[in-house]
């Protein structure tokens, strides 16, 4: 099995590399968008698209026969991706280009890059951090993305792929039961507080929200401070999210590793759209929508991949309702979980994730434990029975 890391690194470029790189940027977007206004829409095969739109892109739009290339398996992808969800393909922008090894490459001795662009080939200094430096150190990356973000910078996609190890099989199952108030408690007691991004939280959508109200009403220089001060506070909030994510996931991936076990955790897809229909103030609506559960599931299986540990996401119905003793339906209040048939009481949190790990170690290995596949059919049955 393969696994992809990109890193993205920072882009030094001189003013003409930057008129270059829009340039690219804007010509590969308009060979995009042109193939998918002419090329049929049901056709989904780079090779045929190239086939059909190549010498008319390498003509109008003056790009490398490589980056004609990046254009017609661009469309092909998107087109398949939109299949996929049963939606049209929308309108390409100027914010990226794919490159290959043909028209990329990394040159460590002074770490840059060297990017066909619009205009000829040109090597632009890299800002890398020492995160960057160890993992691009004696590697030679075939792909990339040059791509323009949100702060108006331009940021190389570097891809890095390697072989990941077999996974480890093990019939140990750490359960890890996702959150708001906790963001994950594992069933081994380790817990992660939410209380720190919640105020955080809070904290920017009180700042947002006194800016955006000056920046509508207060005077000229008043409104245009205000949307600089916004545009330095916009990624804050994300960022600090996605920092704490990485933490957690790599704490529970490494406890996973070292106990040499596997991870189980709960399929929370489609959660949003059913906690939206129920009637909640403003607040709680921001609060659960801003809940990053989705970022931290990614990180984990991405980093599980990494070093073997396998992560599997079990069906979440009656988790924390289910007594991890008796597997019976109990009572759950606030953060209390009190099962009537065992008479087991204690965090409700720790006992969905005991309840997850149970579910995981019967999915992973099912025809081998008789004895829980048992219990997974006695809680399904009883799942449907009234609560004490």
């Amino acid at each position: 099995m393969k696994q992809t890391l990109t890193l993205v690194c920072k882009l030094q470029p001189s003013e003409k590399q930057v008129a270059k790189i829009e340039a690219t940027l804007k010509a590969f977007a308009d060979a995009c968008n042109y193939a998918n206004q002419v090329v049929k829409p049901a056709i989904t095969s780079k090779r045929t698209i190239q086939s059909l739109v190549y010498d008319s892109i390498r003509e109008q739009f003056g790009l490398s026969a490589n980056l004609a290339v990046r254009v017609c398996a661009r469309v092909g992808a998107n087109r398949k991706t939109a299949k996929v969800k049963g939606k049209p393909v929308k309108a390409f922008k100027p914010t990226s280009a794919d490159y290959d090894a043909r028209i990329f490459a990394f040159r460590e001795k002074d770490w840059s890059a060297s990017l066909t662009l619009n205009g000829g080939r040109e090597h632009i200094k890299l800002q890398v951090a020492n995160y960057q430096m160890g993992k691009l150190k004696g590697r030679t990356p075939t792909s990339a993305q040059l791509c323009k973000h949100t702060d108006g910078l331009y940021y190389l996609h570097i891809q890095l792929t390697d072989v990941a190890p077999e996974p480890i099989r093990s019939n140990k199952v750490i359960g890890v039961d996702f959150g708001r108030r906790d963001i994950a408690v594992t069933n081994h007691g380790d817990r992660w507080d939410g209380k720190q991004i919640k105020d955080t939280r809070d904290k920017f959508a009180r700042v947002r929200a006194s800016l955006q109200q000056k920046a509508s009403q207060g005077t000229k220089s008043t409104r245009k401070g205000c949307r600089r001060a916004l545009k330095r506070l916009s990624g804050r909030e994300r960022k600090y999210q996605t920092w704490l994510n990485h933490t957690i996931s790599k704490a529970i991936i490494a406890d996973a590793k070292a106990k040499n076990a596997i991870v189980a955790i709960e399929d929370l897809t489609g959660i949003r759209e059913r906690t939206n229909q129920k009637p909640r103030n403003k607040t709680e609506r921001r609060r659960s929508n801003s809940w990053a559960f989705y970022q931290l599931r990614q990180f984990l299986e991405y980093k599980g991949v990494a070093v073997g540990v396998e992560v599997i996401a079990v069906p979440p119905a009656y988790t924390s309702q289910t007594c991890h003793q008796c597997l019976h339906i109990g009572l759950r209040l606030d953060k209390i979980f009190k099962c009537g048939n065992c008479s087991w009481h204690g965090d409700a949190d720790f006992n969905a994730a005991n309840v997850i790990s149970l579910l995981g170690g019967a999915f992973v290995s099912l025809p081998e434990r008789s004895v829980l596949a048992c219990s997974l059919n006695e809680l399904q049955a009883r799942a449907k029975a009234p609560r004490l």
